[in-house]
């Protein structure tokens, strides 16, 4: 994501985006108010917040099954909440405040930012970040620190409890997320921005920490009663297709805006997302077709979530031919991660975000690497792929490590706070009942 920094930072970042350390896209001259750049940051900001509210929370509101509907909804609209409050807090300063970071130099602050813009103190309508508003930038990455947690709800979707996802998302945001945020798009000084790592809008900082988190969760917590024995099917595809459209068209603000302009880097990131998506979305539904018989809404509609996730990291360096590339790769390789590994393995990703996000988020990050290159489509001119296919994949194994080790300790607390799983009555009796007294619909 070029959305990196705020103020002065920001200026830096564009220099190392020149030379290519920093993924590019931002055009406009820093400390410089461009309305055209601030409108569509404006639009982006509400179409990635349409992601979570309602595209996500329908999405997998219509995967589970009906006796737990309204629990993946609650817990869409309370993350929402209570992420929006926590970055205003804390999350936000942690994640961009630039003080004390230094290129090439690694200190406490190439993992972590300071305090001085807790609850946006110092920060205006009038201050600006590069050529937007610092508080647009703000409220557009608090929508990715929205979605980021919500994803994982998928993993432990049906037997979690209320008060444990609140706990453990809240600590997760500040543990897992915000450091890994800061060191990858905190600007220069950043961990990962000094070893000069592409990840234009996530794939490092939204799907690889909130799939390896997800994985680690749902094989604690356990699978759900009756898994695998009973069949446990969608109870809505029609909603789970809605969600499906709105996340992909949400997408264009989750990765288009990560240009932070209303320019060439944000119309390709649009196009290869489009295509990335569209790809892997045939590539799932050719590959259930050949394997099962038919094709399945279920599994188009997977498929280009993963070819969603997996063009995330890549959409500011990649072309056309690396979007498809990536695409066909996700729809491949997430196909094989949500159904055969899955079931070899034995743990209950209940909505597969292990298989779609983590893995797709890890393809999209170590593929960066490569069809970022002129040669082969991308906009980085004399890149030099191995090397900065090692600097990927090293990037992506760190992240993955400190997000599966962090995400158990939490857990452990949590559990040890309020419990991570409802009863056994309560689970049978669906949670909607169980823990919020109503019904999704009445019969």
């Amino acid at each position: 994501m070029s959305h990196k920094n705020s103020s002065k930072g920001l200026s830096r970042v564009l220099m190392l985006s020149v030379v290519g350390t920093v993924v590019p896209g931002v055009a406009a001259a820093a400390d410089k108010l461009d309305t055209g750049d601030t409108a569509w940051l404006l639009a982006s900001t509400a179409l990635v917040l349409f992601m979570t509210i309602p595209g996500l929370a329908l999405f997998y509101g219509g995967l589970v099954r009906s006796k737990n509907v309204l629990s993946v909804l609650m817990q869409c609209l309370a993350l929402t909440a209570l992420m929006t409050l926590l970055w205003l807090a804390v999350g936000y300063t942690l994640a961009f405040d630039t003080t004390g970071m230094v290129a090439g130099e690694t200190n406490l602050n190439s993992f972590l930012g300071s305090f001085g813009k807790a609850f946006l103190l110092g920060v205006g309508p009038d201050t600006l970040s590069g050529s937007i508003p610092e508080v647009l930038f703000f409220i557009f990455q608090c929508t990715f620190a929205i979605i980021t947690p919500a994803l994982m709800i998928g993993a432990f979707a049906e037997r979690m409890r209320f008060s444990a996802v609140l706990i453990f998302s809240s600590a997760w945001l500040i543990v897992v997320y915000v450091p890994i945020c800061h060191m990858t798009w905190g600007g220069e000084g950043g961990y990962f921005a000094d070893m000069g790592v592409f990840d234009f809008a996530g794939g490092i900082v939204v799907h690889i920490t909130a799939g390896v988190a997800a994985l680690v969760a749902c094989i604690m917590i356990g699978p759900r009663q009756g898994y695998p024995r009973t069949a446990m099917p969608p109870h809505n595809l029609t909603m789970c297709v809605i969600g499906t459209g709105m996340l992909w068209v949400g997408w264009y603000g989750f990765n288009g805006g990560s240009a932070l302009g209303a320019n060439g880097s944000a119309a390709m990131a649009i196009t290869v997302t489009q295509i990335s998506a569209s790809t892997a979305a045939l590539t799932w539904m050719f590959a259930e077709w050949i394997k099962h018989g038919k094709p399945s809404v279920l599994g188009i509609a997977t498929g280009a979530i993963a070819g969603l996730a997996a063009i995330t990291p890549a959409a500011g360096v990649v072309g056309p031919m690396g979007g498809l590339a990536i695409g066909l790769c996700a729809g491949v390789i997430c196909f094989f991660a949500s159904t055969t590994l899955k079931a070899k393995l034995g743990y209950d990703d209940s909505l597969d975000v292990f298989g779609v996000h983590g893995v797709g988020g890890f393809i999209g990050t170590v593929l960066a690497g490569l069809f970022g290159a002129a040669i082969l489509g991308g906009n980085q001119e004399g890149l030099a792929i191995g090397s900065q296919v090692g600097v990927q994949l090293i990037a992506a194994l760190i992240t993955a490590v400190w997000a599966a080790v962090a995400s158990y300790v939490l857990l452990k607390i949590t559990d040890a706070l309020v419990g991570l799983r409802v009863n056994e009555e309560d689970e049978s009796t669906g949670l909607d009942l169980a823990l919020h007294e109503e019904r999704g619909y009445n019969y």
